[in-house]
């Protein structure tokens, strides 16, 4: 997928689902500092590739995060080797921590990880799968469904609107 050899997403678009599949894996990383990031890089339009795989390194671990459509999430876990060039109109390269967000949250302790689910009205999906929350230490980072593609935050969740979204527990 997306010219990375053996990267192959397994996509889940509810919330309690995701978080069983991935729980045991997350539990492992409690304690562990975040050491980098990585995106997928644009060479060609200088920039990040937002529909490729966001890769949180914690040393002996990666954790590979996608998201597509407007609800669909895949984690995968040390499919994506970062020596491998990407096979695919040979212009993207991986970068290290090329986000602001990113940068902010390595070398902090990983404390929690949750899913975020978005509450809606409607009756034939009153729960939307948003993002994966990774708490720190000292810094909160999300990576979330942008509409199709992945989106990156530290915005702290003091801010967030208490009414419209709710917490999956991983670990």
């Amino acid at each position: 997928m997306l010219g990375i050899e053996g990267y192959e997403p397994e996509w889940h678009h509810d919330a309690e689902a995701l978080a069983a599949v991935h729980r045991t894996r997350f539990v492992r990383l409690i304690g562990r500092k975040l050491r980098s990031s990585w995106l997928m890089w644009d060479i060609a339009e200088r920039g990040w590739f937002a529909d490729g795989p966001v890769i949180l390194d914690f040393g002996l671990t990666h954790v590979e995060i996608t998201h597509r459509k407007f609800d669909e999430c895949a984690i995968t876990w040390d499919q994506i080797d970062l020596n491998v060039p990407i096979d695919w109109y040979e212009h993207f390269d991986w970068r290290p921590d090329p986000h602001a967000a990113l940068r902010n949250a390595r070398g902090a302790v990983l404390r929690a990880v949750n899913i975020i689910e978005l509450v809606t009205v409607a009756e034939w999906r009153p729960r939307v799968l948003h993002a994966v929350e990774f708490l720190f230490d000292e810094a909160r980072l999300a990576v979330f469904n942008a509409m199709d593609e992945n989106g990156i935050t530290d915005v702290p969740e003091n801010d967030l609107p208490v009414t419209n979204w709710r917490r999956v527990h991983v670990a």
